[in-house]
C-alpha cells in the first residue's frame, strides 16, 4: 500500500509526522513524500529518515495545495492508498486496522476510523471524534443522509481514511473547487465505487494549530459546508430527504462553533506553554 505526505513549510511537524507512519505494526508500505517547492526544512526533514520505505519527490515550482494533493497521488504505485497531512499523526496500528478489512472483501471502498484532535504540542483536545452512528458496514445513501443531517464532516480528514487507487480516479479525484471540503466530498464519490466501513477505533490524529488552514479559513469552510450539504441532497441517487436536509442546515452554525472551540482551544494552550516557558527562562 502507498502513504503519501503532502507537505509545504511543514517543518515544524514533519519528523513527528513521519515517525508516525514509520511506527506502524504493518510494514509493507512505500511512503511518498511531496515537497512542495517548500522554502524552509521540509525537504532536507524528508530526506533525513534512512528508511528505504520512503520515496522523497519534490515539485520545480509551488503549486496550489489542491493540486499539490492530486499530484501527490499520481505518484502513488499501490493498490491501496492514505494520505497524511503534514501535521498530522497515526496510531501505531492504523494500517493493520484498515488494510485487512480492504484487503478481505474488495467490495469495501472507504474505511474510515475515529482520531483525536490534537494541539501544538500533540496533546489531545478531544479524544475520539467522528463517526458517531456510522461504524460498521454502511452503504453510500447512509452515509450521505448521516452526512447531512450532520451539517459537517462525521467520517474526518484524510489520516483516518483509507481507499482504493483505482476508485480515486475513476471517479476524478480531489476536487479543487471543494477546497474545503475537498476530503468529504472525495469520500462520498468513492461510494459509487463501493461500500463504506466504519472502525470504532481511534487510529489518528487531527492537529490544531494557531496557523493551521483550518483556523486562518474558518469562514470560508463554513459557507463551503453549507453548500456542499444541499449539492447533497440534490443528487438523486443519494435518496437524501426533505428531513435530512432541514435537521442539516440547523447543524451547519454547531459545527462552526464546534471549530472555533477547537481553534480557542489550541490557541489558549499555546499560550499556556509560552508563559510556562518564559517561567522557566
Amino acid at each position: 500500500m502507498s502513504v503519501c505526505i503532502p507537505v509545504y513549510r511543514g517543518e515544524e511537524f514533519l519528523a513527528e509526522t513521519i515517525r508516525s507512519v514509520l511506527d506502524q505494526t504493518y510494514r509493507d508500505f512505500e511512503l511518498v513524500i511531496l515537497d512542495n517547492a517548500s522554502p524552509d526544512e521540509s525537504g532536507r526533514i524528508a530526506r533525513s529518515f534512512g528508511d528505504r520505505r520512503i520515496r522523497v519527490e519534490t515539485n520545480a515550482t509551488t503549486l496550489p495545495q489542491p493540486e499539490n494533493w492530486r499530484e501527490v497521488m499520481r505518484l502513488c504505485r499501490a493498490p491501496l492508498i492514505k494520505l497524511v497531512c503534514a501535521d498530522d499523526l497515526l496510531h501505531p496500528r492504523c494500517l493493520e486496522y484498515q488494510v485487512g478489512p480492504m484487503e478481505a472483501d474488495p467490495g469495501i471502498a472507504v474505511v474510515a476510523a475515529r482520531r483525536h484532535m490534537i494541539d501544538e504540542r500533540s496533546r489531545v483536545l478531544v479524544p475520539r471524534r467522528g463517526l458517531t452512528g456510522l461504524t460498521g458496514m454502511r452503504s453510500s445513501v447512509e452515509v450521505a443522509r448521516h452526512v447531512v443531517r450532520s451539517g459537517a464532516n462525521p467520517i474526518g480528514e484524510p489520516g483516518g481514511v483509507l481507499f482504493r487507487r483505482e476508485h480515486y480516479f475513476a471517479v476524478g479525484g480531489w476536487r479543487p473547487d471543494h477546497r474545503f471540503v475537498m476530503d468529504l466530498d472525495l469520500w462520498i464519490r468513492l461510494l459509487q465505487q463501493g461500500e463504506f466501513l466504519g472502525l470504532p477505533e481511534t487510529l489518528a490524529a487531527f492537529r490544531i494549530g494557531r496557523e493551521s488552514l483550518s483556523a486562518d479559513n474558518e469562514a470560508t469552510i463554513y459557507a463551503e459546508q453549507k453548500a456542499y450539504i444541499e449539492e447533497l441532497a440534490a443528487t438523486p441517487h443519494l435518496q437524501v430527504r426533505k428531513s435530512d436536509l432541514a435537521l442539516g442546515r440547523m447543524r451547519v452554525p454547531l459545527g462552526r462553533m464546534r471549530r472555533r472551540t477547537l481553534f480557542r482551544m489550541s490557541r489558549r494552550a499555546a499560550r499556556r506553554d509560552a508563559r510556562l516557558e518564559q517561567v522557566a527562562a
